[in-house]
């Protein structure tokens, strides 16, 4: 499955929340993604086309799957593929935003 943020989403992603924001992106398009990918498939993200990314969207998206959802960090890896050939340092900002994220805590009120 191969998705295009710039034709699909925005070509002017915004920062950590708000309008076009990472946390938006993540909420109303990455996870839903995700949820449909069959086992073996991967998604990849053609990161091309826009006015480019901050950090705060990037990891917020990404690193928020972790953050947010616990999803498994080396499953995640696995199942998405990044194109950037604009920024050609963009999918491994990614992948350490994924690697770096904490996992969310759960804790018992005693």
């Amino acid at each position: 499955m191969i998705y295009e943020i710039a034709k699909q989403y925005t070509k002017s992603p915004g920062i950590r929340t708000g309008k076009f924001s990472g946390e938006d992106f993540r909420e109303k398009v990455l996870k839903n993604l995700i949820s449909q990918l069959k086992e073996d498939e991967v998604l990849t993200i053609n990161l091309d086309g826009g006015f480019g990314y901050s950090s705060s969207f990037l990891e917020e998206a990404f690193g928020g799957l972790v953050r947010e959802y616990n999803y498994d960090k080396r499953e995640l890896l696995q199942k998405l593929e990044f194109i950037s050939n604009e920024e050609k340092g963009l999918p491994e900002d990614i992948r350490n935003y994924i690697k770096q994220a904490n996992y969310k805590k759960s804790y018992e009120v005693l």
